[in-house]
């Protein structure tokens, strides 16, 4: 029988649980960090043609070298080098970045000279250092290539191939490139079973410490610029200064800029070893004790650095609805 009790309860109960969700709702909502959403639905034919363009060695004079020559995708987007070689072995000035969900950055490169994905895909093909290409050269070889042409007429019907389009084309194809679903973006989403305690306690230290001053956002960080050694001279103590490592100064000329670059994003950060933009940190350990050290000015127990260690391997996602993976040794 349904007594006036029994309905008041109901009432109650299910107050309990609008409040429940709510509270959690709001808690989630005001979280530093927020999940990837899902990948963007662009134009499939751009999107074919951008990978297709994107694995295409004849982008480089000397047809041995194409982007994903340095994106790789086991290796979490980048290359697991250092500094990056580029056509007849020449060495670069910086560590590659990951392609992974590098449409969610404000700004593209280190030194953030490039302000979108079109005109970052400009820099390595007329880069002496990596590509060592130009415009005519690649268009011309592209333009022998009548399924392409094609193809690019389809997709381009008032010019085809050029320089932008190709451009427009990469672009595409790498916005697609975001890995969702990583442990972290399910704890996120209200799993708490998706982390550990040890996991969860280092994604408070995380906060806490006051690295998600800079690594916040869906990309949890690529969305802000800051001096590298806020706390300390790290070059100095490093050692060999190169232009490089006057970051953003390069490209603004202003005193203020030196040292400055864009704070990585460190979705997928466990398998993109070494880090920074000299690639000098072999291990995350590495990078977290050169951060508390330069960037944060504390010391930290091992025991808050390796649960924050065991924090960041949560944001490992998917790409394409298969979980990523280290590179097999």
């Amino acid at each position: 029988m349904i007594t006036t009790e029994y309905i008041s309860q109901l009432g109650c109960a299910f107050v309990c649980l609008i409040a429940i969700s709510a509270t959690t709702a709001f808690a989630q909502s005001n979280e530093p960090i927020q999940p990837l959403p899902p990948t963007p639905k662009l134009d499939p034919g751009k999107v074919a043609l951008g990978q297709r363009l994107f694995n295409d060695v004849r982008l480089s004079k000397n047809n041995t070298i194409s982007c994903a020559s340095c994106h790789i995708f086991t290796m979490g987007g980048s290359n697991g080098q250092a500094i990056a070689l580029g056509v007849n072995g020449a060495k670069g000035v910086v560590n590659t970045p990951t392609v992974f969900n590098s449409g969610l950055n404000f700004r593209q490169f280190w030194d953030g000279r490039a302000a979108s994905l079109e005109e970052q895909a400009a820099g390595p093909i007329n880069n002496p250092i990596e590509m060592a290409s130009n415009w005519p050269e690649v268009i011309g070889k592209l333009s022998k290539d009548l399924p392409l042409v094609a193809e690019f007429k389809k997709l381009y019907p008032s010019d085809g191939v050029n320089a932008k389009n190709i451009m427009d084309a990469l672009a595409t194809y790498q916005r697609t490139l975001t890995t969702p679903d990583s442990r972290f973006d399910k704890f996120l989403r209200g799993n708490a079973q998706a982390l550990t305690a040890d996991e969860q306690r280092g994604y408070q230290l995380f906060k806490s410490y006051g690295c998600v001053a800079c690594h916040q956002g869906v990309n949890i960080g690529g969305n802000m610029f800051q001096t590298f050694g806020v706390m300390g001279d790290y070059f100095a103590q490093r050692g060999n200064p190169t232009t490089a490592d006057l970051g953003r100064y390069n490209v603004t000329r202003k005193d203020s800029d030196k040292h400055v670059f864009k704070v990585p994003s460190l979705r997928n950060v466990a398998l993109t070893a070494p880090y920074f933009h000299d690639g000098s940190a072999g291990t995350l350990n590495d990078a977290v004790n050169v951060m508390f050290k330069y960037q944060l000015g504390r010391e930290g127990s091992a025991q808050d650095k390796d649960l924050i260690v065991k924090f960041l391997n949560t944001l490992t996602g998917e790409l394409n609805g298969k979980p990523l993976q280290p590179a097999a040794n």
